[in-house]
């Protein structure tokens, strides 16, 4: 088996795993509970909020833990925005953001807040520019993703951020989600008012993210109940979840060490494919200048659903784009919104490495991909098989 869907979610570290096993089954006492077992799985969710505030440079009182990246979207847009509503009801999107912000976004617009979206370009990149001239008085929060989930495009936050300034104190919050950047690209997190977070994505379990909140930033939470999280995220914290996201983050000098890696064996499989496809279209960046996991492609003629599955019969796993949507039967938003014909989009496959991924793999998958597509089509433009460097072929 060749796991190549990483970014929809990677396998988790044995002592992830460990950590979990050992919050369920040893320290698994409510967290709030006053008594020393209490106390120890208070000490796991401090240690886990410990070490992400490290690798964040960010303080521990400003990270919030959730159930994920949705969550944590959805805290940042709605709780901002209804804080904020007596300032103004304008929020700027851009258009290319994952489903869990536009449908945030969305939500507020049967508010009747006023939800305006920036474009992209062919590249999946917003202009900083752009965002400035649609700044209002009125407007009270910017979201724009750092990496983005389908192409691995890299948001120039930072720039925006500096746009945003001349606005002033009374300016809009900028957001970002960060589920597809952290541990893959660096984070400006000096330019971020709210970032989301997810534990999934950096071989930590499902189900727990976080959210960077910004000492002065005020939110309106979602859910009433106690006053976990500084009644922000009320709730029982997922302890075992949370213990487990700790311990990834710990590990994020090993996945950080694995960019260059990760970015030569993107140029591998396009040299080994592109060999024998002729015809085969990068979406999005430059590889070289996307984060180094992702990797987004078509083949003209063929639907990526169809090569997502003769793929899978090769043992090759990969995906049409973000597995949040992946049973929807609509071209990519995201791919549409960079201005790429509907065929093209339809037809988009997404290769997403990890830390693990080895040079073989990719070149086999090279290989399965050129295998799919003259079985597929007989007719499809192609050179010449592809051969690995050394293989004597």
């Amino acid at each position: 088996m060749i796991y190549l869907d990483n970014a929809a979610t990677t396998q988790a570290l044995p002592e992830v795993a460990e950590a979990v096993r050992r919050a369920l089954c040893e320290d698994y006492a409510n967290p709030s509970s006053l008594h020393r077992l209490g106390l120890a799985a208070e000490r796991l969710v401090t240690a886990a909020r410990e070490a992400l505030a490290r690798a964040l440079g960010v303080g521990e009182d400003e990270l919030v833990f959730t159930s994920g990246g949705t969550e944590a979207n959805n805290l940042a847009i709605k709780g901002a925005a209804r804080a904020r509503a007596g300032r103004g009801r304008h929020l700027i999107v851009a258009a290319a953001e994952h489903d869990s912000v536009l449908r945030a976004a969305a939500a507020l617009g049967r508010e009747g807040f006023e939800v305006e979206h920036v474009p992209v370009d062919g590249s999946g990149l917003v202009d900083p520019d752009e965002v400035a001239r649609r700044v209002r008085p009125d407007t009270t929060l910017v979201s724009v993703g750092l990496v983005n989930n389908e192409t691995g495009a890299v948001a120039p936050l930072a720039a925006i951020r500096g746009r945003l300034l001349a606005f002033g104190r009374e300016g809009p919050l900028l957001h970002a989600d960060c589920v597809q950047a952290l541990g893959k690209v660096d984070i400006p997190m000096a330019a971020l008012d709210l970032a989301s977070f997810s534990a999934h994505k950096i071989h930590g379990p499902k189900g727990v993210g976080a959210l960077y909140v910004r000492r002065g930033v005020r939110l309106v939470p979602l859910a009433d109940g106690g006053g976990q999280e500084r009644g922000l995220r009320p709730g029982t914290e997922n302890v075992p979840g949370i213990a487990g996201f700790g311990r990834a983050v710990e590990a994020l000098g090993e996945l950080r060490a694995a960019w260059p890696r990760m970015r030569r064996q993107k140029r591998l499989f396009l040299e080994l494919a592109g060999k024998a496809l002729a015809e085969l279209v990068v979406n999005g960046p430059d590889p070289d200048d996307a984060a180094p996991h992702i990797l987004n492609v078509s083949l003209p003629g063929l639907a990526g659903e169809v090569v997502v599955h003769a793929l899978e019969e090769e043992g090759v796993f990969v995906s049409t784009g973000s597995a949040c949507t992946s049973r929807d039967p609509r071209p990519s938003h995201v791919l549409l919104a960079m201005g790429l014909p509907a065929e093209r989009a339809h037809g988009a496959v997404r290769v997403s490495l990890s830390r693990f991924t080895s040079d073989d793999e990719v070149a086999s998958a090279a290989e399965a991909l050129v295998r799919v597509a003259r079985r597929l089509l007989p007719t499809f433009a192609r050179r010449r098989a592809p051969s690995r460097p050394g293989a004597g072929r």
